[in-house]
Order: structure tokens, then C-alpha cells, then sequence
């Protein structure tokens, strides 16, 4: 077994300097994955990114720009849906030259939807997502109409038909995340990927290729809870047949209507025994702390909060590799 690598996110942006990558380098981390920023997608940025990086002892494992592959052009097949693939293809090709090998694509035109950040019951007196689906049906359409699950999955086929030729052209793997909140429809849009039965749909569509895998979000199964699968069971079945390109460790409080996102202890979900069944697999691929809730910002805040879930799953990991190999 190569090992489940534990990675974090490292923003292209200059308020993350040397003393960042130092932080991480000291917290024990080698893996990180780049998020660009739209001014930070051309050539020169994401070479001289990636090169700081490596210098640094950095492996880079992934990377995107969130209005590249979060894009409703795309999404919804509106006029410009050509060029804004074109776009997405153009990115992930410069993103592989820069030997960043898996990108990203979430079919979500209006980002990831959440209610309100505030300090609720399950947060400890820490600032994290709330998500009440119930409110978020009474809001209004996001894009004039009701589309039908039918014209999203033609986009779907649409935008798979030509990205991969490029995919297989340039060895390019894309990592599609689940809907979150994962329910049928919301704004007019259904949410394509909310059951591990739409992932197995969407590789279906993808001739089940290589190249389209996933990021298995534990927050968005768990906030589906039974609907969206049972999350130990399929991490098997992904882990077997090679789709698990990425996994989001993350808690919540309780399935939808309504969710809190926790510290990794605070959940309903046991996070070890999730652990202990990614190491029973053989996972290979990265993990990474996601959807983290804010410390106090006189204390360190965002980075303090990251830091302390890192050094805990982290923990979980280890724990989880000595008892697993003993039995």
C-alpha cells in the first residue's frame, strides 16, 4: 500500500507567503493542492506557483480555479458553454505542463449553497456552515426557470464528450465532487451527484474512463445520510474500482433538512471508523480537512481551526494503519 496522503490547501495569493509554507512544512505536510485565482490563471503565475512550491519540498497534487469548472455556461448550456469549455480545457492543459495532474469539476452553477455562517448548537462557539434546506426552497429561481434533471445530464454529456480527448491527449484525471447540500433540486437546478447511483450514472456516461473519478466528500454523504449511500460501503466499492481520486474528511451534526458543520469529533459520524475503512481499502489517493469551523480570530482563527482538525486527523490516520495491520 502506497499510502493515504494527507494534503491542505495552499491559495495562490500573497497574503500566503514563506511563513505559511513554513507552518505546513512543521505541522508535517508534504502534499498540497492549488486554488488559483482568476487573476492568477495565466502561464507565468501558475509556473512560478508550482515552481515555489516544489523548491520548497511541496508536492502538488491538484488544482483548478473555482469560476473555471464551477461555471453555469457549462452547467446549463447557455450560449457560451463552448468557449467556456474551451476555457476549462485551455486551464487544465496549463495545469498539467505544470505536472499538476488531477483538476476539478462540480456541477454546481451556483456554488456550494449554504443558509448562514454563525455559531450554532453543534459548533462549539466556533463560526461554521448551517444549512437549513427547508429556507433554501422558498428562494427564488437563480436562473430565470426550472431546468429538467434531463437537460443537466445532456450538459453533462455534452461537456464529458469534449474534455476527453484532451483528458487522454495530456493524461489529465478530473475529480468530480457531489452537490451540497445533496438534494434533488434547489433554485430551479437539480443537483446531479446525490446518490452514489448518480456517480455510478455519471462514469456510466463517462464510458467509465480513467480519466473522471471522484472527490469523495464525506460531509455531503453524511448531510444525505442513507439517500446519498452508506459512506463504509462505498468507500469500498469506489476504492475497487479506482474512482476515489480525492477525499474530503468532514463531519456534520445531523443529515438534511438541517446540518451544522462540526469539528471532526463533534458529528454523528464516527470519523475513525471512516478512517479505519480507507486504510482497509488501500486508499492511495489524498485527504484533506474540509469545511473547517473558525476558531476565534484573536487565537489564529481559519489557520488555528485548520491546524488543530489536521493534527487530528492526522492522529485518526495512524491510529487507523497500526490497528488495521495488527488485526
Amino acid at each position: 500500500m502506497l499510502g493515504t496522503k494527507i494534503r491542505v490547501q495552499q491559495k495562490v495569493d500573497s497574503s500566503y507567503g514563506d511563513d505559511q509554507l513554513l507552518f505546513l512544512k512543521q505541522m508535517g505536510i508534504k502534499y498540497v493542492y492549488a486554488m488559483f485565482r482568476d487573476e492568477d490563471t495565466d502561464y507565468d503565475s501558475v509556473m512560478k506557483f508550482v515552481d515555489k512550491l516544489t523548491t520548497m519540498g511541496f508536492v502538488v497534487t491538484d488544482g483548478g480555479n473555482t469560476h473555471i469548472y464551477k461555471n453555469a455556461s457549462i452547467h446549463l448550456g447557455l450560449p457560451d458553454r463552448d468557449r467556456a469549455i474551451e476555457r476549462y480545457n485551455s486551464f487544465n492543459i496549463l495545469l498539467r505542463k505544470a505536472g499538476i495532474p488531477v483538476t476539478y469539476m462540480t456541477w454546481e452553477p451556483n456554488e456550494v449553497l449554504t443558509t448562514r455562517f454563525g455559531v450554532g448548537e453543534y459548533t462549539r462557539g466556533a463560526v461554521g456552515r448551517i444549512v437549513d434546506v427547508e429556507e433554501m426552497k422558498k428562494r427564488p429561481y437563480s436562473h430565470g426557470r426550472e431546468y429538467s434533471k434531463e437537460e443537466m445530464w445532456d450538459n453533462f454529456r455534452y461537456w464529458w464528450e469534449r474534455v476527453q480527448p484532451v483528458c487522454e491527449e495530456y493524461d489529465i484525471r478530473i475529480a468530480l465532487h457531489p452537490n451540497d447540500p445533496p438534494v434533488d433540486c434547489l433554485l430551479g437546478i437539480p443537483n446531479l451527484i446525490t446518490t452514489a447511483e448518480a456517480y455510478k450514472k455519471a462514469f456510466e456516461i463517462a464510458g467509465n474512463s480513467p480519466y473522471l473519478g471522484m472527490k469523495l466528500c464525506m460531509g455531503c454523504w453524511l448531510e444525505g445520510g442513507a439517500h446519498f449511500g452508506n459512506l463504509l460501503e462505498d468507500i469500498k466499492y469506489f476504492t475497487e474500482r479506482n474512482k476515489i481520486f480525492i477525499v474530503h474528511f468532514r463531519n456534520v451534526s445531523s443529515t438534511i433538512p438541517y446540518f451544522e458543520e462540526t469539528l471532526l469529533e463533534d458529528g454523528y459520524m464516527n470519523m475513525y471508523e471512516a478512517m479505519k475503512q480507507l486504510v482497509r481499502c488501500n486508499y492511495d489517493g489524498t485527504i484533506h480537512v474540509d469545511h473547517v469551523p473558525q476558531f476565534v480570530s484573536s487565537c489564529g482563527g481559519t489557520d488555528s481551526a485548520f491546524a488543530y482538525s489536521i493534527g487530528y486527523m492526522k492522529a485518526l490516520l495512524n491510529c487507523a494503519i497500526e490497528e488495521v495491520n495488527i488485526v
